[in-house]
C-alpha cells in the first residue's frame, strides 16, 4: 500500500485536522497522482458536516484535484509519468450500464463511485479524497490538464467548470440566446465566464448591488438586482434560459417569471429543503424547469480543452491546508472571489 498524508473530518462538528491514510498500489491500468492544488467546493462543507447524511468517518474531502502523474501501470496509455492530471467528482462507475456506455457516468445506475465518501466497487473501500498528497485512479476516470492552464485555476474546473458547461451543451445554449445567471458564487462565476464565450448575451441575476462590477469584469453583458421591483418588471419573459446556482432558500417562481415562452430555468444549486413551485409558473408560458449535476469522463475532457482554447479558469484565493477550517467559515459568509484552492505543499 501506498502511504499517504491527508487532512480529514472526524466527526461532524470538530475541526479538520492531520490524518495517514493508505493507498491501494498502482494496478495495471491505474495513475498515481502527486496532488498539487485541489479545490474547495461547497458539498465538502455540506459532507464533512453531515448535513446530507451518510457521511463515513474519518472523512477526506476534496474533489478538484490536479497535480502530476508520478507512476503508471503497464496498461496504462493515456498517461506517462510527468504528465499533468486531474480527478473530478468521482473515480470508477460501472462501466456497463446504458449511461456508462454514453459517457454519461455521473448518472451510473448501478454505482457511481465518489471521489471521497463513497464506497470503491468492492462495496466495502472508503474512498478519501483530494486533501490529501497524493492519489491512485484508473486512467479512464482521470483527466489530461492542459498545459497552458494554470494550474491552481484549473482544479475548481473538476466540479464548478463542468457542473455549469454540462447543461448549456445539453441545452445548446450560445449565440442569439439570452441566460440568466442567478448567483455568483464559485458555480455562477464559472457559468458567466462559459456561456459568455459560448457567444450568449449574460444577465447577472443577484440580490448583492455591489456584484455589479465583479460580474461586468467575468464577462456578464448586463447585471440586474432581484430586489428592485421596476426591475423584476422589466425581466418578465425575457429569457431563453435562466441557470440556477443557489444553493440557499429562495423563490424559483420569481425566476421562473423571467422566462419567454417555452423558456427553460435549469438547477444546478440543491438547496437544503423542497422549494415550492406554482404550476401557473410552467404552465401559462410552456415554460421548463430542469436539473443538471457535473458531466461525464468525454465531457469533462471537452470542457477542459474548451477552457484551454478559450482561456477560461476560475478565479481563486490560494490557501493553505492549515486554513481549511477557517475556509470553511469563510464560505459560509460567501467571504470568497470564488473559489477557494488548496496548495498541497503546505500539507506537512
Amino acid at each position: 500500500m501506498i502511504q499517504a498524508k491527508a487532512f480529514a473530518a472526524f466527526d461532524p462538528t470538530s475541526p479538520l485536522g492531520p490524518f495517514s491514510l493508505e493507498r491501494r498500489e498502482v494496478g495495471e491500468y491505474d495513475v498515481l497522482i502527486d496532488i498539487k492544488y485541489c479545490g474547495v467546493c461547497h458539498s465538502d462543507l455540506h459532507q464533512v458536516r453531515d448535513e446530507w447524511g451518510g457521511a463515513m468517518y474519518p472523512l477526506v474531502p476534496g474533489h478538484e484535484i490536479v497535480g502530476v502523474v508520478t507512476k503508471v501501470g503497464a496498461g496504462v496509455k493515456k498517461f506517462k509519468e510527468g504528465d499533468l492530471a486531474g480527478v473530478g467528482c468521482f473515480v470508477d462507475s460501472c462501466r456497463t450500464c446504458d449511461s456508462c456506455r454514453e459517457g454519461l457516468e455521473q448518472y451510473c445506475e448501478v454505482q457511481n463511485v465518489g471521489t471521497y465518501n463513497s464506497y470503491e466497487r468492492d462495496g466495502k473501500t472508503i474512498t478519501y479524497g483530494g486533501y490529501s498528497n497524493q492519489i491512485v485512479v484508473d486512467e479512464n476516470y482521470t483527466l489530461k490538464v492542459p498545459e497552458s492552464l494554470d494550474l491552481a485555476r484549473t482544479a475548481p474546473l473538476l466540479c464548478a467548470g463542468i457542473t455549469t458547461y454540462s447543461p448549456i451543451m445539453q441545452w445548446q445554449i450560445g449565440e442569439g440566446h439570452r441566460v440568466g445567471i442567478v448567483g455568483l458564487g464559485g458555480l455562477g462565476h464559472m457559468a458567466v465566464k462559459i456561456a459568455a464565450a459560448k457567444g450568449a448575451d449574460v444577465t447577472v441575476l443577484s440580490t448583492s448591488p455591489n456584484k455589479k462590477q465583479d460580474a461586468l469584469d467575468l464577462g456578464a453583458h448586463n447585471f440586474a438586482v432581484t430586489k428592485d421591483e421596476a426591475t423584476l418588471r422589466q425581466l418578465r419573459n425575457s429569457f431563453d434560459f435562466i441557470i440556477d446556482t443557489v444553493s440557499a432558500p429562495h423563490d424559483y417562481n420569481l425566476y421562473l417569471s423571467m422566462l419567454k415562452r417555452d423558456g427553460t430555468m435549469i438547477l444546478l444549486g440543491a438547496p437544503p429543503e423542497p422549494s415550492t413551485v406554482a404550476g401557473f409558473s410552467l404552465i401559462a408560458r410552456r415554460k421548463r424547469l430542469v436539473g443538471s449535476m457535473i458531466g461525464g469522463i468525454p465531457e469533462t475532457q471537452e470542457m477542459l480543452d474548451f477552457c484551454a482554447e478559450h482561456n477560461i479558469e476560475a478565479d481563486i484565493e490560494l490557501i493553505k491546508m492549515e486554513d481549511i477550517n477557517e475556509a470553511y467559515e469563510r464560505m459560509l459568509r460567501s467571504d470568497v472571489k470564488y473559489r477557494f484552492v488548496i496548495d498541497m505543499e503546505s500539507l506537512k
